[in-house]
């Protein structure tokens, strides 16, 4: 049984209902192999989690950027909100040790995968708005997203990776990047598109999101990130 009153701790919030807490980490894969177990999966805390999301790092952004544009202030939430950066904040904060996993999950590496990460962190969410209410739920994300947010304006990461691979393909190899699904798994409300950026006929880079586009950009990061490797090591 996680322990999850040391997690209480470090998100610093105390739950009045434990088991809303404990249901946040419900991975649908083990209740397939423990049906008796007394709490549903976390998929319903998680569609209410992304709505939260999405509109407390809009308002976050809004109220921080007052003379940034709507087109910049969208990229910036996309960025924030996308499943690597919501995966990277599920591991500051350990949530993989919580997460109740089937064996074939477990062993498959889902304590550490992106998309499980990603979506209980939103689980989350829903759960602390759900028993704290909205100011707690954005305090607590606010003090998040805040460094985050300050490194991706720094460091201009919230540029679009399509366009960005796009002009450094078409410079290098004479050829405009091709996408293609390779998967698409999960329930209507939570879809997992996997997709392959080709250039040529040689993947460059594969990527998983939470639509074919954000999956498109993350194949576009990875392949960017991969060709301009290879370059600075010849």
């Amino acid at each position: 049984m996680p322990d999850f009153a040391a997690l209480e701790d470090a998100l610093e919030v105390s739950f009045h209902d434990k088991s809303l807490l404990e249901r946040a980490f419900v991975h649908r894969s083990y209740l397939n192999e423990n049906p008796r177990f007394p709490l549903p999966h976390n998929e319903r805390l998680e569609f209410l989690g992304d709505a939260i999301l999405d509109f407390l790092v809009g308002e976050f952004l809004y109220n921080r950027c007052p003379e940034m544009r709507e087109g910049k202030l969208t990229s910036l939430r996309a960025a924030l909100v996308r499943t690597e950066m919501l995966a990277r904040l599920g591991r500051q904060l350990n949530l993989g040790e919580y997460l109740y996993l089937s064996r074939g999950e477990e062993n498959s590496g889902g304590r550490t995968r992106d998309p499980i990460l990603c979506n209980t962190f939103e689980a989350l969410i829903g759960a602390i708005y759900l028993d704290q209410g909205m100011d707690v739920t954005r305090q607590f994300v606010e003090r998040l997203i805040r460094p985050e947010a300050r490194r991706i304006f720094e460091h201009r990461l919230d540029r679009d990776s399509k366009s960005l691979l796009q002009e450094f393909s078409q410079a290098e190899f004479g050829f405009t990047p091709v996408y293609e699904t390779l998967s698409e798994e999960g329930p209507d409300h939570a879809k997992e598109f996997t997709v392959a950026v080709l250039i040529g006929e040689k993947v460059r880079g594969r990527g998983v999101g939470r639509s074919k586009q954000l999956a498109e950009q993350v194949a576009a990061e990875a392949a960017l990130k991969a060709m301009r490797g290879a370059m600075s090591d010849k």
